[in-house]
């Protein structure tokens, strides 16, 4: 599907998180387009690295981005890059957080240690961001109070559950980082 050419706005976003939060899937289940995965099998050379325990059944990882596209009206669409989630990459994380307006930083709270080198370097890049908090089925939905809490967030910053498989949940993830980047000043 080519892109409108009404669309005089693009943003681009980052989907941001730990190994196995959930970012491919979040862009997967938002994307207009068939979303640009770069995913490779997880073989033995990674065992000592990427913790599966939270995710038994993955068998991928991202290596480099995933990429999607979101037209959100007529004259302004959102092009999401999903990082890999591993800090061995955090090299890519630098070139993708170039341009990004802003970040939707996905946070498991089974795993919320985790999170806090993914904040460091959203920080680090000066990226307005929103948390959303994935709701696995069968974890304990933690209050979004405590969450934000336990990540010591500024009152400002947005926290919302999401289920990274729903479009609408995902989407609603999207809308509060585009309110949140929309109240900045300048």
């Amino acid at each position: 599907m080519y892109l409108d050419p009404d669309v005089s706005h693009s943003v681009k976003i980052l989907v941001m998180g730990h190994f196995g939060v959930g970012k491919t899937t979040a862009i997967g289940s938002i994307s207009e387009i068939e979303p640009l995965r770069t995913e490779e099998e997880i073989t033995e050379a990674s065992e000592g690295y990427d913790d599966l325990s939270g995710t038994p059944n993955k068998t991928t990882t991202t290596v480099a981005m995933d990429f999607g596209r979101l037209t959100l009206d007529e004259t302004l669409v959102l092009y999401l890059f999903g990082t890999p989630g591993q800090e061995r990459f955090k090299e890519m994380w630098d070139e993708l957080s170039r341009g990004a307006l802003g970040a939707l930083v996905l946070v498991d709270p089974r795993s919320l240690n985790q999170s806090f080198p993914v904040l460091d370097l959203v920080e680090i890049f000066g990226l307005t961001y929103a948390v959303g908090v994935n709701r696995w089925e069968g974890a304990t939905k933690y209050p979004l109070d405590e969450v934000r809490e336990a990540l010591n967030l500024a009152d400002e910053t947005p926290v919302v559950a999401c289920d990274v498989r729903s479009e609408h949940s995902t989407g609603n993830a999207l809308i509060a980082l585009v309110e949140h980047l929309m109240s900045q000043p300048g």
